[in-house]
């Protein structure tokens, strides 16, 4: 179940942005130690389709990504998330972690208030360093996988 009307301003241009595009980009900016990162709300109600987080990019970049992401669920260039694509960042094949409801309260509050609740799926977007390298690999610098937190289980054979 999705929310109709907001409690606030920002409440409802989401609610407003996902009722005339389907879906809205949540972008939280860095904080101390912590990764920015930024967040699809709408997706799962307006298309079946999991929400999706990223982690680690400039805001711009970020919502690129969820956009493209988005554009090739819809249009279905992407269609299993237990596969790599090469669809969302040129050269850098991305993968597709599903992130355990566990970590949806510190993440994603403002998709919670939407669904009000846990009832959709999230899957994290996931890309690899300049070398290849995902944060899960023994070779990933520790800068590198502070940038960019694991929320699950990561890909098999990447």
């Amino acid at each position: 179940m999705a929310r109709k009307i907001g409690e606030d301003i920002s409440d409802q241009k989401v609610i407003d942005n996902v009722s005339e595009y389907g879906w809205h980009c949540t972008g939280i900016p860095p904080e101390g130690d912590l990764p920015g990162f930024a967040f699809t709300i709408g997706l799962f109600h307006s298309y079946d389709h999991p929400e999706f987080i990223i982690f680690g990019l400039p805001w711009e970049v970020a919502h690129e990504v969820l956009h493209l992401t988005v554009q090739g669920l819809k249009g279905g260039s992407i269609r299993d998330l237990s596969l790599p694509t090469d669809e969302l960042l040129e050269g850098y094949p991305c993968v597709f972690v599903q992130v355990p409801e566990t970590e949806y309260h510190e993440h994603v509050g403002y998709c919670r208030c939407y669904y009000e609740g846990n009832s959709f799926p999230l899957y994290q977007i996931v890309w690899p360093s300049n070398n290849g390298i995902y944060p899960w690999n023994a070779d990933a610098s520790e800068a590198f996988r502070s940038a960019q937190p694991v929320l699950g289980q990561s890909g098999k054979g990447v």
